[in-house]
């Protein structure tokens, strides 16, 4: 067994996010890193000084991940330029960007100074420790197809994945939430009646701009993986795990 203490402000770990895919959804991981930077210290966050420590790097380049299949070779050499430029300065790297996590293994197959946090641990990770069986996906194209470019390809191994009945629907709600925000009236909307559609009580939001869209749940646990994503990366900054006696 293990016990979590929290580590002196000296002693914390570096984060660093790329974002770009798209930029507002940078700025969301980055203000979620926040919030669970003060939810995970409570009494002891004591103000600025208790701020987590992010560097952020923002390629518009990697905005060509919307159809990741057609742009391999311009998008893989800016994200690896990207978690490079961050390395040094990290200890702990996220991408603010479902898709992108395909290329995890590229990332971890070089030596680097900088870990990567990938999407498909935590929300394997969350969904063991819940004991989910069952969950609907919900992402960008190459997310949904689920095939060799999915980022999480390797989850219908672990439980039954329901994908939207129209994924070519759901492709376009995030390319408008980039242009118009996730607030727009049309965009909510739409959103709201494809989560109707689905069967499964576990809906997992994998894609960074779905979160910006306010939308009901309607009885059902949307699951902000950009969340999850944060709180992972404020508990290896933040906290030591240490043998319990």
């Amino acid at each position: 067994m293990t016990t979590d203490t929290i580590l002196p402000r000296s002693a914390r770990r570096r984060i660093g996010l790329i974002g770009g895919s798209g930029p507002e959804a940078g700025v969301d991981l980055w203000q979620k890193v926040i919030e669970e930077t003060k939810a995970l210290l409570g009494a002891r966050y004591l103000g600025d000084l208790d701020g987590p420590q992010v560097r952020v790097v923002s390629s518009p380049v990697l905005g060509l991940s919307m159809e990741l299949e057609a742009n391999d070779v311009a998008v893989w050499p800016e994200l690896e330029r990207c978690f490079d430029e961050l390395s040094g300065a990290s200890d702990f790297v996220a991408i603010a960007c479902n898709t992108l996590n395909y290329y995890e293994d590229q990332i971890r197959a070089k030596p680097r100074l900088a870990e990567l946090v990938s999407v498909g641990d935590v929300v394997e990770a969350y969904l063991d420790a819940r004991g989910v069986t069952s969950v609907a996906l919900l992402g960008a194209a190459p997310v949904t197809k689920m095939d060799r470019w999915s980022a999480y390809r390797r989850l219908s191994d672990r439980v039954t994945v329901e994908l939207p009945k129209d994924a070519a629907l759901l492709h376009r709600i995030i390319y408008d939430v980039k242009r118009l925000g996730g607030s727009d009236p049309d965009v909510v909307a739409r959103f709201h009646d494809l989560v109707g559609t689905l069967e499964s009580d576990t809906v997992l939001l994998a894609c960074t701009e779905l979160p910006l869209i306010p939308c009901a749940a309607g009885g059902k646990d949307l699951v902000d993986v950009t969340r999850l994503l944060a709180r992972a990366l404020v508990e290896k900054s933040v906290l030591a795990t240490s043998p319990s006696r």
